[in-house]
């Protein structure tokens, strides 16, 4: 069978070089893809969220699956687009329709799925223009700090967390006044949990789920956890701290009533579904859900799969993922990513990759790189992940920094303490 993958991150390089290995997989496409997905199949010019080039390309292509790797395009309804089409409706969509996808696409939506579904989560309340008024007194209920949200997707920069209680409170009327758009037509403020956070994902079809390993991220830019957030500097799986015992937790507390919570409300949920949690005393919370797998996490957990990932999306697509095979791999895979020089602030594209070929005994994925003649260069802040195994993670992260040493570009920068807090 021919795929498609929908995105251009280190994630659809991950899936593409995940499903690749499928014998049941044909030709894989990516749309628009990388440096790294066009060296695995084609990369398609084509705009994820461009329905009906989407659709073009299905049909050009003769892909009999797609995949979608970002939210944006899941949250504007590009399943419901194919069921609804007469040429693409018995092309499966891996990835939830737009009423699934609301748990990614509105923090409203999600914050009140949890309350109802008695799933734990922090003490919130939401603003919209008209409420604001009220804004300040529910912020002395809270203690500092105070988490601020924009209802919608705002690319990542939409959540806040604010030590200051003026500065809260001028930051809901900022968002309510537009700062994100449409995405902040609502917001959401929260109590802040201390903790560690943790990514937990499944795969379902709807009525049977799998549990793919876990994974934590690193968000700030700079050592030690400090410095703006970013979009991931790295990541590592497993997670020393997600025992037998506390994934019991995980599993009873959450990822049970979430699905049960989803037929109840009538929603067939078909995709991955991605867990933001903390471990806060020794508890699971959920701080968000993702319509989709994480980026870098990808970068470590699908390196984790043994078994064929494409039997895995045959089931979600019909509907007997419960007679499907998940095996895992016992070894740590640890991720560093490689950014651009003064990212996430503005940063300068173009910058030749080399080193790349001198690596050994690990992956790189790409994520923001492109072909330019017959170079590698940069195109995006996140440029590529160093992914490696080990016995254990010292030993994975080994051989992640020692592939990097190999690897440059004018003003490369990564952080040098991946998994220090573990």
């Amino acid at each position: 069978m021919n795929i498609l993958i929908l995105g251009s991150g280190g994630r659809e390089h991950a899936l593409a070089w995940k499903l690749s290995q499928s014998k049941k997989v044909s030709r894989i496409f990516t749309g628009p893809g990388n440096a790294g997905t066009a060296m695995i199949g084609t990369n398609l010019g084509i705009d994820p969220c461009n329905f009906d080039q989407v659709k073009r390309a299905v049909i050009d292509n003769k892909a009999g699956m797609v995949v979608v790797g970002p939210e944006a395009p899941l949250v504007a309804g590009i399943h419901d687009f194919f069921l609804s089409d007469n040429v693409l409706k018995d092309i499966p969509v891996i990835g939830p329709d737009m009423s699934a996808a609301r748990l990614e696409g509105s923090k409203d939506f999600a914050k009140g799925f949890l309350v109802r579904h008695k799933i734990p989560t922090a003490v919130y309340r939401t603003f919209t223009k008209s409420e604001a008024g009220g804004v300040r007194h529910f912020l002395k209920t809270l203690q500092s700090p105070y988490v601020v949200k924009a209802d919608g997707l705002a690319a990542g920069k939409g959540v806040l967390i604010i030590d200051n209680i003026d500065e809260a409170e001028n930051e809901v009327y900022s968002i309510l006044d537009g700062k994100f758009d449409k995405a902040g037509n609502k917001v959401v403020v929260e109590q802040f949990l201390k903790g560690v956070e943790l990514s937990v994902f499944i795969i379902t079809d709807g009525k049977s789920w799998k549990l793919l390993p876990e994974a934590k991220d690193y968000k700030r830019v700079g050592a030690g956890d400090t410095g703006l957030n970013t979009g991931g500097m790295g990541g590592v799986s497993p997670v020393p701290f997600a025992g037998k015992e506390f994934m019991e937790k995980v599993k009873t507390r959450i990822i049970d009533p979430t699905m049960m919570g989803l037929v109840e409300e009538g929603i067939t949920y078909k995709g991955f579904l991605f867990f933001g949690l903390i471990n806060s005393g020794g508890d699971p919370f959920v701080i968000e859900f993702n319509a989709r797998l994480g980026d870098p996490e990808s970068e470590v957990i699908i390196p984790r799969i043994r078994s064929d990932l494409f039997d895995l999306l045959e089931g979600v697509a019909a509907g007997d993922l419960s007679e499907r095979t998940l095996v895992t791999d016992d070894r740590f895979v640890t991720t560093v990513m490689l950014v651009s020089g003064g990212y996430p602030g503005s940063f300068e594209k173009g910058k030749v990759i080399s080193g790349i070929d001198k690596t050994s005994d690990c992956v790189v994925f790409h994520a923001g790189t492109k072909i330019d003649g017959n170079k590698v260069v940069t195109s995006g802040g996140r440029v590529m992940a160093v992914s490696s195994w080990g016995g254990t993670m010292p030993e994975a992260l080994r051989g992640s920094y020692r592939n990097i040493a190999l690897i440059s570009f004018e003003n490369m920068y990564y952080r040098k303490d991946i998994g220090f807090d573990l």
